[in-house]
């Protein structure tokens, strides 16, 4: 039934149509689908193939009638996801077309987030770092360990966040903290990004995957239908994004400043970036 506890047996895995990447797991347990990125080695970091796989995954969970929550979690302990896989850059990126699939492939992972008919909850432990941030944003619960880090250190590697991650991000936390969090570069610990609105429940480190199991049973307990209207109401009410196509399309061409790259550079070898502003 839609409306009982989370099964407690052992979850299954989730039959859709593609199981697109080796690195992002989807398993079931009653009405809650839990997808994990594993790539513990890597601190669950994210390469385009990921990016794409994990838009892929959402837009077949929020096809799903029979789901009530999705729960997105890295594996293991250590990180949810510390962000883009910088030294997959060099492949990734080289040229306006490559840029171009890689900037649509992040913007993808994060509409399908946000737009996923069901509630979704991120259960952060340890490190939530740019690109990882983003997918967390872009989630409609946030829980969190007192031993979470978050930040988003574009700033370090002159790379521009996304518009769409921008308005997220804003919508949650406000100005003044965005403003802390790109442009100063601070990076929160789990209490003070609860008492920042940038999560919305912080708990002891081992308590993350519980609570955020709870949270999901709770949600489920509640009429799908509602869940899903109230979710798309008030993403409604936001409205759609005030920046032109070109505008938006701007936010990729990072990769084409001298200072991208040097300090993609610097960050494979090890040392500070030099930027020089063009």
């Amino acid at each position: 039934m839609r409306g009982a506890a989370i099964d407690r047996a052992a979850p299954r895995p989730h039959r859709s149509a593609t199981m697109p990447n080796p690195h992002l797991r989807v398993s079931r347990t009653g009405p809650v689908a839990t997808v994990v990125i594993d790539r513990i080695e890597k601190r669950n970091c994210l390469d385009l193939p990921m990016w794409e796989a994990m838009a892929e995954i959402f837009t077949d969970l929020s096809a799903d009638d029979s789901l009530g929550c999705v729960i997105l979690r890295g594996a293991g302990e250590e990180a949810f996801c510390a962000g883009a896989d910088i030294g997959r850059f060099g492949q990734d990126h080289g040229g306006r077309a490559k840029d171009e699939r890689y900037a649509g492939g992040l913007g993808g992972a994060i509409a399908a987030i946000r737009d996923c008919r069901h509630p979704v909850v991120a259960a952060i432990a340890g490190w939530c770092m740019g690109g990882g941030a983003a997918l967390a944003t872009a989630c409609d619960f946030r829980v969190g360990g007192e031993g979470a880090r978050i930040g988003i250190p574009a700033r370090k590697l002159g790379i521009w966040y996304p518009h769409a991650a921008l308005d997220l991000l804003l919508g949650i936390v406000g100005y003044p903290v965005a403003c802390e969090l790109l442009i100063e570069g601070r990076v929160l610990e789990g209490a003070e990004a609860k008492s920042l609105g940038l999560l919305n429940r912080c708990v002891p480190d081992a308590q993350v995957f519980a609570e955020a199991e709870a949270l999901a049973a709770r949600i489920c307990e509640g009429a799908p239908l509602s869940n899903r209207f109230h979710k798309q109401a008030l993403r409604a009410l936001r409205g759609p994004l005030p920046i032109p196509a070109e505008t938006l399309a701007q936010a990729g061409r990072y990769t084409e400043t001298e200072d991208f790259r040097n300090a993609v550079q610097a960050f494979l070898e090890k040392r500070r970036p030099v930027f020089a502003g063009r």
